[in-house]
C-alpha cells in the first residue's frame, strides 16, 4: 500500500487518468468486452445503492431473468452470492470485467453494477456498456477525491450517464435493448441526471409526484407496506428509508414485462442484505444491527429506524466513526451531531483510518457529540480499539435497547496506520455477544 502511494504521488493526474484508462481497457479486452453480451444496469448516488441493486436482483430473479450484481456488500451471480472482500465498491477493472464474463457464462441476462465518483474517476466504467443509468440521491461525500467541489463530485457520476448514449444499441435475444434513464424525483439534482440522451426516461418518489410514486408507507419492526397505484408491496427489512430503495426495481422489473405479482414476491423474499440494517441474534435481551452507515443522512435514517422500533423506554445506543485517507472531514461533526441529538448512548470507535491519526478521527466526531449534549464517561465513550468499543456498547445495553453497530457493515478489513487486517463486524457483534451469554 504505501509502495502504491508513492508511486501515485509521482505520477501528475493527467498521466495517471491515462494510466486508469488503459488498465481498464485493456481488461475488456482481455476478457471479451463481455458487456456486450448482457443488459448492464448502473446504479450511482450518495446512498441507497447498494440496497437498490439488491431488490433489483430479486424482483429480475423473481420475474425468471438470471441476474447479476457487483455492490460495496456483495457480489452475486445468480444464486451464488459471496460478500465483497475488496474493501471497495467497484473493485479493479479486471475483477469487474472477469466478473462480467463468470455472469455471460452462467446465462445471466442482467448485471447491474454499483457505480461510485471514484470509479468513474478512475475510468473502471471503460468497457462497460451501460444500458440503463439508476441514480438514486446526492450529498456532499467524498468531496476530498473531486478537489472539495460537489460540482465536479456530481459531474463525475455524470460520466455514467454520458455513457450509455456513447455506444450503440445492443440486440439482445433478437431484440434492441433500449437505453434508460431512471431517477429520483425528490432530489433537486434529478433534472440534470435526466438531461443525458437515452429511449426513455422514468423518475420515482415517495409521497411526491412521479413517473412511479410510492404512498401510504407502513414501516413497523417486521419490515415496511407500503402502496404503488392500487398494488401493495412489502420489505422485509426494516427502515422507511428502504421504499425509496425499493422503486427503482419495480420500475426495471416492469420495463422487463415481469408482473406485479412477481414483483411483489422478489421484494418481501429479500430479508437480508449484508450489512444493510442486518440484524444480529445470539439469544440476547436486546436488539441489534449493523448497518453500513457512515454519513449524514444514512446515520438519520438508521436512527430513525431505531427510534420507531424501540420498547417503551428502550434505549438507542450507537457506535459509530469515520474514515481517513483522505475521506470527506464535514461529514464527522454532522453525524457527532446527530447521535448526540438522537441516541442516548454514543460510543466512537475506529472505521478505516488509514494512515491518519485515529484520536484525531474520533475528537471530531465526540467534540460535535458533546456540543449537542452528551458528556464524557456518562453517555459518550471514546474507545479507538473497534472490539472493546463494541463489548462496551453492549455493556451498555438492556431488554428493550436498540443496539447500532455502524461504519463498516459487511466490509470484510480494516485498514489502521497504512496496513490491512481481516474484520467483519458482524463476525465480530456475534463473538462479543456470545461472550455475554
Amino acid at each position: 500500500m504505501q509502495i502504491k502511494k508513492i508511486v501515485r504521488g509521482l505520477m501528475s493526474e493527467r498521466l495517471l487518468s491515462v494510466y486508469h484508462y488503459l488498465l481498464a481497457l485493456a481488461a475488456a479486452i482481455r476478457y471479451g468486452f463481455p458487456s456486450r453480451q448482457i443488459v448492464v444496469i448502473g446504479v450511482t448516488g450518495t446512498k441507497g445503492k447498494t440496497s437498490t441493486a439488491n431488490y433489483m436482483w430479486s424482483c429480475l430473479t423473481a420475474g425468471g431473468f438470471e441476474t447479476g450484481i457487483i455492490t460495496t456488500a456483495n457480489v452475486r451471480i445468480g444464486e451464488r452470492e459471496v460478500v465483497n472482500a475488496f474493501h471497495m465498491t467497484m473493485p479493479s477493472p479486471f475483477i469487474i470485467q472477469r466478473l462480467l464474463r463468470q455472469m455471460v457464462t452462467a446465462s445471466c441476462s442482467h448485471c447491474i453494477i454499483e457505480t461510485t465518483s471514484e470509479g468513474l474517476k478512475q475510468h473502471r466504467n471503460v468497457g462497460i456498456q451501460y444500458d440503463t443509468g439508476v441514480f438514486t440521491n446526492l450529498f456532499p461525500e467524498h468531496l476530498p477525491s473531486h478537489g472539495g467541489s460537489f460540482d465536479t463530485y456530481k459531474q463525475m457520476k455524470g460520466r455514467m450517464f454520458a455513457a450509455l448514449s456513447a455506444h450503440p444499441h445492443k440486440i439482445l435475444d433478437r431484440k434492441p435493448v433500449q437505453k434508460v434513464i431512471i431517477a429520483n424525483a425528490v432530489s433537486e439534482h434529478a433534472p440534470y441526471f435526466l438531461a443525458f440522451p437515452a429511449d426513455r426516461k422514468m423518475t420515482f418518489a415517495v409521497e411526491k409526484e412521479a413517473d412511479l410514486t410510492a404512498t401510504h408507507v407502513q414501516s413497523s419492526s417486521s419490515g415496511v407496506i407500503f402502496h404503488v397505484g392500487d398494488a401493495t408491496f412489502r420489505l422485509s427489512i426494516p427502515g422507511a428509508f428502504n421504499v425509496s430503495n425499493a422503486l427503482p426495481a419495480i420500475l426495471i422489473s416492469r420495463l422487463a414485462g415481469i408482473d406485479d405479482a412477481s414483483i411483489a414476491r422478489g421484494l418481501s423474499s429479500l430479508s437480508l442484505i449484508p450489512g444493510r440494517m442486518e440484524r444480529i441474534e445470539e439469544g440476547q435481551t436486546f436488539t441489534v444491527f449493523v448497518d453500513y452507515a457512515h454519513e449524514g443522512e444514512s446515520m438519520r435514517n438508521v436512527l430513525e429506524t431505531a427510534a420507531a422500533m424501540r420498547a417503551p423506554g428502550g434505549k438507542i445506543i450507537v457506535l459509530l466513526g469515520a474514515e481517513g485517507g483522505g475521506r470527506d472531514k464535514a461529514k464527522r461533526p454532522i453525524m457527532g451531531t446527530l447521535v448526540g441529538n438522537m441516541a442516548d448512548y454514543v460510543v466512537v470507535s475506529n472505521v478505516d483510518p488509514y494512515d491518519d491519526d485515529p484520536q484525531e478521527i474520533l475528537e471530531e466526531i465526540a467534540e460535535a457529540a458533546e456540543k449537542a449534549g452528551k458528556a464524557r464517561d456518562t453517555n459518550l465513550f471514546v474507545i479507538e480499539d473497534r472490539r472493546a468499543g463494541i463489548e462496551k456498547a453492549f455493556s451498555l445495553a438492556q431488554a428493550g435497547d436498540i443496539v447500532l453497530i455502524t461504519g463498516k457493515g459487511a466490509e470484510q478489513s480494516m485498514v489502521v496506520g497504512g496496513r490491512s487486517f481481516p474484520w467483519d463486524d458482524r463476525v465480530v457483534v456475534r463473538e462479543e455477544l456470545g461472550k455475554l451469554s
